[in-house]
């Protein structure tokens, strides 16, 4: 839902986040109902301060709604063969219904190959090369957490994608790619723009949807935007203010365009906080497709 203000009417995440998150504890109840607990193990590859962090904010959010969490550790000189085997463990674990690789891996390590490695039904995250070549044809086992997000909060905003001028900057395999693909099923006519687009602006400034997923501060400016269009910020970056403290932004400069926007997401607080909701939902919805389907692909 929206909080209107002067301008753009902004999407508060958080608050649809809290109703997706429920959603996740209604079904791991349900599946808890049915005898199958569902649980959440994660490879992490070396240690870190970051990472330990990370991992123990997972650990909370999947404990607080009933996931069994864990955490498999392997050294920093891990090899690939060591990873692969460890998935490969976990896949044929009937105990375990998710599984979630930490990134980044070690300087070396093939991420997409060790992403490949984990079983389509147990990827909460939606990355295995099937799940996303799956999104293709609209029917993905478990899709990208992200591109999920963005079409969640498309929803929302009870904003309706058909026949609508849809571009997505950037094209990530997990967000910027699945993003243009939801919005394509969604019957959206999507412009994809990237590093090699000639007049990012020519292109942005008809959109109806903007969708931005680049990594770069401040990139779309309120010239880049039609009046009255809902922008969603994907990008999450680090800047430095010049007294030199920390603060977390997007790619959208936000102040300026949500003077033009018509919906604008925030940053933190918009699709960051859907995303993590989501990937619990999915962890549910893991569970319950192994449930329900008798043969898995194999990984």
């Amino acid at each position: 839902m929206a909080d209107l203000m002067t301008g753009a009417a902004i999407i508060d995440g958080r608050a649809l986040a809290r109703r997706i998150k429920q959603q996740a504890v209604e079904r791991v109840q349900a599946l808890g109902n049915r005898g199958v607990t569902v649980s959440l193990d994660v490879v992490m590859v070396g240690s870190s301060e970051a990472g330990e962090i990370y991992a123990r904010s997972q650990r909370k959010r999947c404990q607080d709604i009933g996931i069994d969490y864990h955490l498999h550790t392997l050294p920093d000189e891990s090899t690939e063969s060591e990873i692969r085997t460890l998935i490969r463990q976990l896949n044929a674990d009937t105990a375990v219904t998710g599984i979630l690789l930490n990134l980044p891996l070690p300087s070396g390590i093939d991420t997409a190959a060790m992403q490949y490695c984990i079983d389509p039904y147990k990827d909460v995250e939606g990355v295995n090369p099937a799940n996303i070549g799956l999104l293709f044809y609209g029917s993905p086992i478990i899709a990208p957490c992200t591109a999920l997000a963005v079409m969640e909060i498309l929803q929302d905003a009870q904003v309706d994608p058909r026949g609508l001028d849809a571009v997505v900057v950037g094209q990530g395999a997990i967000a910027g790619k699945p993003i243009s693909l939801f919005l394509l099923h969604e019957m959206a006519t999507v412009t994809c723009c990237h590093v090699a687009t000639r007049d990012l602006l020519e292109h942005t400034r008809h959109a109806d949807v903007l969708v931005v997923a680049v990594g770069k501060a401040g990139l779309i400016r309120a010239e880049h935007v039609k009046p009255g269009a809902l922008v969603i910020d994907v990008g999450i970056n680090s800047v430095v203010e010049p007294d030199g403290t920390r603060r977390i932004v997007g790619d959208v400069a936000f102040d300026e365009v949500r003077e033009v926007a018509g919906v604008i997401t925030p940053v933190p607080g918009g699709v960051g906080p859907v995303t993590v909701s989501i990937l619990l939902r999915s962890a549910a919805d893991a569970a319950a497709k192994q449930l329900a389907t008798p043969r898995r692909l194999d990984s």
